[in-house]
């Protein structure tokens, strides 16, 4: 699986916000100038953000944004799974009637169970670890920790 441009972003976003936690609002433009991302997609990715309730935002000369929680509290796999609107693999594990094939499918639980795998990985990976991992700010370096291969376990017979 391939991770959007806008998990991958909104992950760095949360990320450099982390790393300036505790120091007052940060700005998106600032953001955008470290992480080198568009200022306008950045724009489009923190409104579903603020709607979780992981952003707030700071209006007047001195504003910008902040996490609404600590770093500490904050997944990667909470992330990748509001901006990618779900932590399904596959439109068939959520939406059987969508496939006439998903009764009697016999690749359908792979595709659960690895995205159950991946998403228990990504779930336990907090920004904060991020940051202790040394991935602040550098979108090379997360960018492999988002695109690690997760292996998922499959229970039953194979």
């Amino acid at each position: 699986m391939k991770l959007s441009t806008r998990s991958r972003y909104g992950t760095r976003m949360l990320l450099d916000m982390a790393q300036h936690y505790n120091q007052g609002p940060v700005q998106l433009g600032d953001i955008a100038k470290r992480q080198n991302i568009s200022l306008k997609y950045l724009e489009q990715i923190i409104i579903p953000l603020k709607k979780a309730y992981y952003v707030e935002s700071v209006r007047g000369p001195k504003g910008g944004h902040l996490l609404a929680k600590p770093p500490e509290q904050i997944t990667v796999g909470e992330i990748v799974a509001l901006l990618e609107e779900g932590s399904n693999l596959v439109e068939c594990i959520e939406h059987a009637e969508l496939c006439e094939r998903s009764q009697n499918c016999q690749t359908r639980m792979i595709w659960q169970e690895a995205a159950q795998a991946m998403f228990d990985s990504l779930k336990a990976i907090t920004l904060a670890d991020l940051i202790k991992r040394g991935c602040g700010g550098k979108s090379q370096e997360l960018n492999e920790v988002l695109n690690h291969p997760i292996i998922p376990v499959f229970k039953g017979k194979r």
